[in-house]
């Protein structure tokens, strides 16, 4: 037990680590967002400001940057880049929290529930302009497919999963296709770009894109299966949103599959229709650590973190590399 607190630990110092020997990049691209959402309507760089306070990893325009260094590239293109990955992300997690009508992120109030929907929705729209605006001032036309095509297929997958809401018979292809376009398309293309701004061949160019899907599809499923941990519960982290909201997600995928007739009942009622109590929750919690779900929610993450994993075999060892492997083994490591 002393052994995996302890391993969670390293991996959490790995992630401390990068972001501290990356942080001079990580401050220019903080800047470049500032830079282009200060001096606007008020509202704006203070729900900016709220969200870049608000404690995120940062996982994906440190991708970008760590990418961009792992194929040679020693221009500043990927900075702004990163920022523009940033914004496309931040954008979607204001639009997500006004259609999941989230209070708390991360601990804290949503910006949604601090300034309203209205504003909220404004802004996100505000901050997907300002990324597009960074695509074209970078001039090429290669990044600006790309984030363009992510943008839309992030949005379709938000669609797919708000269709999914409800629908117990959701199974586990059709979760896997709704995470891998809603989360993993912006940590392939946050990958991606750093290739691409290299001017790197195109089989590196894929081999970046499969780590950071396959890194996106086992981010997600962590945080997923994070959403019915006993311990999150334990450390204060706010748990349950997925299931108050009726999203299948694998922990309850795995669970009504496996369950016997009175588990399929809760889930059935719980989910499908929507009928919740409130003790479910902890009810939910229970069959799902009965069940033993949650470590074969881990292990199929961690299938996912080894793809990743084996996508860099062609890259020469260096700082990068390390660095990337590292961000795979905290993915699906992490207590938070």
């Amino acid at each position: 037990m002393a052994e995996a607190a302890k391993k969670i630990e390293n991996h959490k110092n790995a992630l401390e680590r990068w972001r501290h020997i990356f942080a001079d990049e990580l401050k220019q691209t903080d800047e470049v967002i500032m830079n282009m959402t200060s001096g606007k309507a008020k509202l704006i760089p203070e729900l900016v400001g709220h969200l870049i306070t608000s404690g995120g990893k940062r996982l994906r325009p440190i991708l970008t940057i760590i990418s961009a260094k792992l194929c040679g590239y020693e221009g500043d293109r990927h900075i702004k880049l990163a920022a523009a990955i940033e914004l496309l992300h931040t954008a979607t997690l204001l639009h997500d929290d006004v259609v999941d009508e989230s209070d708390l992120r991360r601990g804290r109030k949503t910006a949604n529930s601090i300034w309203g929907n209205e504003a909220s929705v404004l802004v996100g729209d505000f901050l997907l302009a300002c990324a597009f605006r960074l695509m074209a001032h970078d001039g090429s036309i290669r990044v600006l497919e790309m984030l363009s095509d992510t943008s839309a297929i992030i949005t379709e997958g938000e669609i797919k999963q708000l269709m999914a809401i409800n629908d117990i018979k959701t199974g586990e292809e059709r979760y896997l296709d709704i995470i891998s376009d809603k989360t993993a398309q912006l940590f392939a293309a946050a990958c991606s770009v750093g290739s691409i701004v290299a001017e790197k061949s195109s089989e590196e160019e894929k081999a970046l894109n499969k780590f950071g899907m396959n890194l996106g599809i086992a981010f997600q499923i962590v945080d997923d299966a994070l959403d019915y941990s006993a311990k999150q519960e334990e450390l204060g982290k706010t748990v349950g949103d997925d299931f108050r909201e009726g999203k299948l997600t694998m922990p309850v995928i795995l669970s009504y599959q496996n369950g016997n007739k009175e588990e399929k009942h809760f889930w059935e009622r719980t989910i499908e229709e929507n009928i919740q109590e409130e003790s479910d929750l902890a009810q939910a919690i229970e069959i799902i650590s009965r069940q033993g779900v949650l470590k074969q929610t881990m292990q199929k993450a961690k299938e996912y973190a080894q793809k990743a994993s084996f996508s860099l075999k062609d890259f020469p060892e260096s700082q990068e590399k390390s660095a990337l492997m590292d961000l795979a083994e905290f993915a699906v490591s992490r207590p938070y």
